[in-house]
């Protein structure tokens, strides 16, 4: 390549951290950053990579429409673990390669959906936001230990939360289109059918990518099948959950709660079902702990300087 790197970043949390800009800048000329703080639209974006000979991107949608007007373009690194926003055919057909490294949050995810089991079982949120009213509720909810776990994806992250439920003693019931076999007979879980899954566990708890398998994998038929005093955890991909069919579950009775911190639509819209005193919300910071943003950004800044054959100058 005759001239130095283009790189631009469109990833929102990268281009907000002062390290990660820091770091990229050790080995890449005036890199662009995505400084408007939100997500691109997609007229926004194609303005962003405009010349750009590699693009450090998050969870905007880069669809073949987008790369079909980057005739420069010939490098993705992934800030993040999603693939489900890449159109990898695309990809394949204008001859850009991508750069990914699985399980770089692993912890990050797996920590706080422990957090929402936790806090969905002891009744920690509603009783807080209840005592805020000055409503004192004395229902202490129901412990962890002991309960039955369904998990459904047992990827990186599925298995990093496997090894933080250890203390617990859960009985562990795993649904996965990979034969995990080995694995689970090594950590003593129980490989089931989904239906199976969702009938026995106290807790059903979702780790897959998003695919065309798995959209709307919850619905109100599945959420029929689970017990009403069971718990639904949402830490992948938002589209993975039917959302209407999980408000009417909620304000019928159907299960106990939910936790969720990714949506059909980011942000989302819908207040009725965020208002739902059963309902646990976040604005899908799942992945985003200090820890996690750096080794996120520092492995798509290792993708990088992989492809252009940098050696980081810092070492």
């Amino acid at each position: 390549m005759p001239h130095p790197p283009q790189i631009a970043v469109s990833a929102l949390s990268f281009s907000k951290n002062k390290i990660l800009v820091r770091e990229l800048g050790q080995d890449f000329q005036n890199p662009r950053f995505n400084t408007t703080g939100r997500t691109l639209s997609e007229p926004e974006l194609l303005d962003m990579l405009q010349g750009a000979d590699a693009a450090i991107v998050g969870t905007e949608p880069i669809t073949e429409t987008l790369l079909a007007q980057l005739p420069q373009l010939k490098f993705l690194s992934k800030y993040g673990v999603g693939m489900d926003n890449i159109d990898l055919d695309a990809c394949k057909k204008h001859n850009i390669a991508v750069g990914w490294t699985g399980g770089v949050n692993k912890t990050a995810v797996a920590e706080m959906t422990l957090a929402f089991m936790i806090s969905l079982c002891r009744n920690l949120f509603l009783t807080s936001q209840q005592l805020k009213t000055g409503i004192w509720n004395k229902n202490g909810g129901v412990q962890l230990g002991g309960k039955t776990v369904g998990i459904i994806g047992a990827g990186y992250i599925g298995q990093e939360l496997i090894r933080l439920l250890a203390p617990f003693h859960c009985r562990i019931l795993i649904n996965d289109i990979i034969d995990q076999s080995e694995y689970i007979a090594l950590v003593g879980a129980t490989a089931v059918s989904k239906d199976v899954l969702f009938r026995e566990s106290d807790i059903v708890t979702i780790h897959t990518p998003l695919t065309p398998e798995t959209h709307h994998l919850i619905t109100a038929d599945t959420m029929a099948l689970m017990k009403p005093t069971a718990f639904l955890i949402n830490t992948a991909r938002g589209r993975i959950v039917d959302l209407n069919s999980l408000k009417i579950a909620l304000k019928n009775g159907i299960i106990a709660g939910a936790a969720l911190d990714t949506y059909e639509h980011e942000p989302p819209t819908d207040f009725e079902l965020f208002q739902l005193p059963n309902l646990i919300c976040t604005p899908h910071i799942g992945g985003n702990s200090v820890e996690a943003v750096l080794a996120m950004g520092r492995c798509a800044i290792g993708h990088l300087r992989e492809y252009f054959n940098f050696v980081s100058l810092s070492t």
